[in-house]
């Protein structure tokens, strides 16, 4: 039977040296100080915000809201970070197997033979194995048991790791949320500009409309002698230029359609759009709530505060890795040369329990490397969560500037429209009359017809302003 209890006085003594020369671990490096956030994107203090808006509270649009309904259920990015998140829960469950006992179990086949001029030959050959029968040259062996290893946490390192692959798994969690905030925003701007297409793609077909009743007017005029073949030619160039405007638009709108398709998961097919609901007016009255409220409403910012604390942990890891770790083994089973005997009790039982203490004395580089590693990583974790933060502020007041001054610039834009719509008639009207030359009535047409398509992108950026602020609040992921 064969059984051993290790734990040597060399142990106690082992312990405390090891504990004089490597218990000296570096200090963990001051992360930059964080620089206060302004506390107001304006003069005023409304704490109302639009980022707690659910997505489809806050778009009204019928087919916009099937769009991303279908992309939350099939879009392949969101499947991406949903899988990042599988391996973040994994992660916690590997460190926690590490803070519990491995335990296996074994069954072994073998023979050995040593040599007969040896301690061990010379004691078998001296020896009987059982009463009245020598051991025999080569000796068989059969095992079945069990062992167990275990590192201690004395340092708390392991827990430490731990609360790392926790924070982690969390960060892993707001980065899908970010997803989501990202998808539902790039899917509404995306179908804005589609509208906004479809609707310059109407103004230009109305214009070359137009533009072949004035040829045709300028043809009789030109039989009568009225204008010379240049005008007739001029007129013609414009109807050409207008025409080549249409396919590229048709371009613009197929564009559209696919990136819509790829953010929703499927392959193009036969769709049909109101391009009607471009048009309809934005809401009156547009909160964006405190600069505080970003910390608590955007995931990406959320997401990089979490990477601050798990890379803390895993400073502290590394610092524990400057101390000695205790690390105890044992095992437990039957052990026979036959199998007759192999389960006889308690002669073919062994056992075995032991006890190491085992710390970095002379070459710390590498955990030295790898400390250094973790504080850099830290540092660099800060620098991020403060540039994301920075860059928040920074998108809510962009947005809200750009809600207010395209609310003009639309509304100027109308009026232009208005305007030089009158003013097509009136040319026309003139140059029938022979009061005015076709130069006028070309430039009119062309100026009405570059400022209607301006006022259409002049609404699309009020659209993606509005949807840009929803997401720069920090909404879309509810």
């Amino acid at each position: 039977m064969n059984k051993s209890i290790s734990f040597p006085l060399v142990g106690s003594i082992a312990l405390m040296v090891m504990g004089m020369l490597s218990c000296k671990a570096p200090a963990i490096l001051q992360t930059p100080a964080e620089k206060p956030m302004p506390a107001t994107f304006t003069s005023g203090k409304d704490t109302l915000n639009i980022a707690t808006m659910r997505w489809n509270t806050f778009f009204t649009d019928p087919t916009l809201i099937s769009l991303i309904d279908t992309a939350l259920a099939n879009n392949f990015d969101l499947k991406i970070t949903l899988q990042d998140i599988e391996i973040a829960k994994n992660g916690i469950r590997m460190a926690q197997s590490k803070l519990l006992p491995m335990v296996s179990a074994g069954v072994g086949v073998g023979v050995e033979k040593v040599g007969r001029y040896t301690s061990q030959g010379a004691g078998d050959a001296s020896a009987d194995i059982t009463p009245g029968k020598g051991v025999p040259e080569i000796l068989p062996s059969q095992l079945l048991g069990f062992q167990a290893s275990w590192e201690m946490d004395i340092w708390g390192k392991l827990k430490t790791a731990k609360k790392a692959a926790l924070t982690r798994y969390l960060s892993s969690q707001e980065a899908k949320n970010w997803v989501t905030t990202n998808l539902v925003a790039e899917i509404a701007n995306n179908y804005y500009e589609l509208l906004a297409s479809l609707n310059q793609l109407e103004i230009i077909r109305q214009a070359i409309q137009l533009q072949q009743k004035e040829l045709d007017v300028v043809k009789i005029q030109r039989q009568a002698a009225a204008v010379t073949e240049l005008a007739v030619k001029q007129f013609e160039a414009q109807l050409l230029n207008a025409k080549a405007l249409e396919y590229n638009e048709l371009q613009q709108i197929l564009v559209f359609e696919n990136n819509i398709n790829l953010l929703i998961g499927k392959y193009p097919g036969a769709s049909r759009w109101e391009a009607s609901r471009f048009m309809q007016p934005l809401p009156i009255t547009i909160q964006a709530g405190l600069p505080a409220q970003l910390l608590e409403n955007r995931p990406d910012i959320r997401k990089a505060e979490l990477d601050v604390m798990a890379t803390k942990f895993d400073v502290q890891v590394a610092r524990a890795e400057f101390f000695p770790s205790l690390n105890l083994g044992a095992s437990l089973g039957y052990n026979a040369f036959s199998p007759k005997y192999l389960l006889h009790t308690p002669e073919s039982i062994f056992f075995s329990l032991a006890g190491e203490l085992v710390g970095p004395l002379i070459n710390k580089n590498a955990i030295i490397a790898e400390f250094n590693t973790a504080n850099a990583a830290q540092i660099q974790a800060v620098y991020n969560y403060q540039k994301t933060v920075l860059n928040g502020f920074l998108e809510v007041t962009n947005q809200m500037g750009a809600i207010q001054n395209m609310q003009q610039a639309y509304q100027l834009k109308t009026k232009e429209v208005e305007t030089l719509a009158s003013s097509i008639e009136i040319a026309s009207d003139l140059f029938k009359a022979s009061r005015a030359n076709y130069l006028e009535v070309l430039v009119a047409q062309r100026d009405a017809l570059e400022t209607r398509l301006e006022w259409v992108e002049a609404k699309k950026m009020q659209w993606n302003a509005l949807t840009n602020l929803f997401k720069a609040c920090g909404g879309g992921w509810r």
